[in-house]
């Protein structure tokens, strides 16, 4: 499943940087995850870097686009075959 930053978001600048898959970018009035590029940072992290910075805990799983680990591993695998 792939994160969302739902409208509490305060445009603090945290969460870009330490998303892995560079899948989070600033919007028309706040940061947006990119659902093709979200991992969830597995094969990268234990838990979703993007979670554990944000100060006002904004970011929250996708309904929209629900997905299992290994979905999300086989997406990472992807990404990582792209940018080689």
């Amino acid at each position: 499943m792939a994160l969302l930053i739902n409208d509490l978001c305060v445009n603090c600048d945290v969460c870009a940087p330490v998303c892995p898959n560079a899948a989070i970018t600033q919007g028309e009035t706040i940061y947006e995850i990119a659902p093709s590029r979200c991992t969830e940072c597995v094969g990268h992290h234990d838990e979703p870097q993007c979670v554990i910075v944000c100060p006002v805990e904004c970011i929250i799983k996708d309904p929209a686009h629900v997905e299992s680990d290994e979905e999300l591993m086989v997406k990472y695998v992807q990404l990582q075959e792209a940018s080689a």
